[in-house]
């Protein structure tokens, strides 16, 4: 399996790298965004054809939710119309093609997991520009995989951020910040490098579609937030709060819990527990956190 990996040097796209690198039979070729724009059909059509791959994995995504609220076009220029650019050399190559989208496709309305056969209705522009993006591909290809993503984090920050939530909470709690996090949004935290192990067998199924990626489980960002604190054994001065108190521009889906069906229709087990794979991150990034306090 040849696979060019778009956004390489990402939060997501890093462990995809590292995982992938490892694996039999599995050659990548990463590229980061001053390798390749995803923006520009012409940037795209050198760059793949000239690399030839069997497999375009795409993590490159403008996710800023509440920028995106004032600036869509910058949205749907990488979330939407590079996807239409994307299909079309795939096509021509006659690659397979890797869409992460998001759960935030959902309106948060629903009172139990979303399955992939779930009608979308995004409630915000980002989300909207995944839709868009995710409907495109189904349009333009046969050979996909849309993978809908939930609450991620990763060794490496996430672009444009210095941290991700679980360093974010770390750094205040050492800081003596106080900490307050919203308690009415009730996701999936899901580890990136766990994505990337399970992107793998999905790779070797080969049954095109749809899946649901995420950890298992749900909490609140808040209830997320005081397992970190479990783990680590950090003093925090940490308080709810409600959806809104930081005046943020784009409405948050109140529950994008996603059920990860196609994953095990396909056989595959499914993945950790979120609060594994949290202790599994604490473990691997903060081990001084975990030897002086035992989970």
């Amino acid at each position: 399996m040849k696979a060019l990996l778009i956004g390489s040097n990402g939060q997501l796209g890093s462990d995809i790298a590292r995982v992938l690198i490892e694996k039999p039979g599995a050659e990548v070729i990463p590229l980061t965004r001053m390798e390749l724009d995803v923006t520009s059909f012409d940037s795209i059509s050198r760059v793949v054809k000239n690399n030839n791959p069997d497999v375009v994995i795409n993590t490159a995504a403008y996710h800023q939710v509440d920028v995106c609220e004032d600036k869509p076009e910058l949205a749907f220029a990488t979330n939407t119309y590079a996807q239409k650019n994307l299909c079309a050399i795939c096509k021509e190559i006659d690659a397979r093609y890797v869409f992460f989208s998001t759960d935030y496709v959902f309106d948060g309305y629903a009172n139990a997991s979303y399955m992939e056969e779930d009608t979308p209705s995004p409630i915000n522009i980002y989300g909207i520009s995944k839709l868009a993006g995710e409907q495109i591909i189904q349009y333009m290809l046969e050979k996909y995989f849309i993978i809908r993503v939930s609450g991620l984090y990763g060794a490496t920050p996430p672009s444009g951020k210095k941290y991700n939530f679980v360093d974010l909470m770390i750094d205040k709690a050492q800081k003596g910040d106080s900490i307050e996090v919203v308690n009415d949004q009730r996701l999936t935290p899901t580890s990136t490098l766990d994505i990337a192990n399970k992107l793998y067998e999905i790779l070797n199924k080969a049954k095109y579609g749809i899946y649901h990626l995420t950890n298992t489980g749900n909490c609140t960002w808040f209830e997320f937030a005081q397992e970190i604190f479990t783990i680590t054994g950090l003093k925090h001065n940490l308080e709810p709060c409600k959806t809104g108190t930081f005046g943020e521009k784009a409405k948050r889906p109140s529950f994008s819990v996603l059920e990860n069906k196609h994953l095990k229709d396909l056989g595959i087990e499914d993945l950790q527990h979120w609060k594994n794979a949290l202790t599994n991150y604490i473990k691997l990034k903060y081990p001084q956190f975990v030897s002086e306090f035992h989970h």
